[in-house]
């Protein structure tokens, strides 16, 4: 073990529950948080709506078929910001080190922690206290040795919960839990792994690191490690972005050749977002344009284009996402259902000066 003390903090049910705080009509209702409409999908599920089985990410229709009787409220990012930030200088009392993962949920190293707590879990219990006094919500946290293990853990014992996993005991309380529950396990992951007989963590120990390896790849040895709590990744206080990105479903599924008025505005998002970032960091400058499709049958698809300088007015990048569509190299009556816009492939501005002459074109 690396010696680290870790916390992961998750706001609980965070955009329903700011919904919840601020009207009190809500509260104890099921509250979805949506716009309404044929394309939309669910922000945020408070509990009350989750016990129907409403969750994040499910189409809004289908949180409306399992729960007729949820109160739907449009998100509001601006005041969920103001909230995160407001969470985020509570993190900042007791350690430099946090590693934001959303607007509700960071990782802390507290090994060295500023408030002089007498324990990780001490320090835990503070920030929750700080959170519930000071935003009137609440936040489940976990502390572990790692990040991996922490993050578990704080879903252990949601909403409202503190749960410890000291690191003599990573081992044993990882060992019961389902293979899907590791980083980077998804359905299909999880599919193979059950099929191989490692249903259970447990079952990752004892099957051979390297046909482990041999099937996997270096995921293989990975997996292996993470079986047996092994997560030597530091919590990154500052994770440069690596793009500025906009993106919107259509009301009906598009053709290619209709939805220029639509890159276009989705580009004007993106050049904003990225005078705000470029405001922040004035020295990193994006050079590439990204076009991303989903199908009509839910296929995603993107198209990049690094042109020999880098985009300087907004113009040049709706034009050339417009562009990236003779890319796309899909039936010409393949229908899609988004489109988004996105600038990337940041550098520093002395780097680029330094190598002119970069030029890649990427499909």
């Amino acid at each position: 073990m690396s010696g680290r003390k870790i916390i992961h903090v998750d706001m609980d049910a965070f955009y329903a529950s700011v919904e919840q705080r601020d009207d009190p009509a809500l509260r104890g209702r099921p509250v979805v948080v949506a716009w309404r409409g044929n394309r939309s999908v669910v922000c945020a599920a408070s509990y009350e709506a989750r016990r129907f089985g409403v969750r994040s990410a499910m189409p809004a229709l289908r949180a409306e078929r399992l729960c007729p009787q949820a109160v739907f409220v449009p998100p509001d990012f601006g005041r969920y910001k103001a909230v995160s930030r407001q969470v985020r200088a509570i993190f900042a009392r007791y350690t430099d080190l946090i590693e934001p993962l959303s607007l509700d949920e960071a990782y802390l190293d507290v090994s060295m922690n500023a408030a002089a707590m007498p324990s990780a879990t001490a320090t835990a219990e503070a920030i929750r206290a700080a959170i519930r006094e000071e935003t009137r919500l609440t936040a489940s946290a976990g502390v572990a040795p790692n990040k991996f293990v922490a993050k578990i853990a704080s879903d252990h014992r949601k909403p409202d919960g503190l749960f410890v996993v000291r690191p003599d005991r990573v081992q044993r309380f990882l060992a019961p839990l389902p293979v899907g529950r590791l980083p980077g396990v998804g359905k299909v992951m999880e599919r193979k792994l059950e099929a191989l007989g490692m249903r259970v963590v447990a079952d990752l120990r004892d099957y051979p690191v390297e046909a482990l390896e041999q099937r996997f790849g270096r995921w293989g040895r990975r997996l292996h490690e993470l079986a047996f709590g092994i997560d030597e990744r530091p919590v990154v206080s500052e994770r440069p972005t690596l793009q500025v990105s906009a993106e919107d479903t259509f009301e009906r599924d598009l053709l290619l050749g209709e939805m220029e008025d639509d890159i276009r505005r989705m580009a004007a998002k993106a050049w904003e977002g990225y005078g705000r970032e470029r405001a922040q960091h004035p020295g990193r400058i994006a050079r590439t344009v990204v076009l991303k499709l989903k199908t009509a049958d839910f296929r995603i698809l993107t198209r990049s284009l690094t042109p020999p300088l880098p985009p300087s007015r907004l113009a040049e990048v709706a034009d050339i996402a417009c562009t990236l569509r003779e890319r796309v190299g899909e039936p010409s009556r393949t229908r899609y259902r988004l489109v988004g816009v996105g600038l990337g492939g940041f550098v520093e501005r002395d780097e680029l000066i330094a190598q002119p002459e970069l030029f890649t074109v990427t499909a």
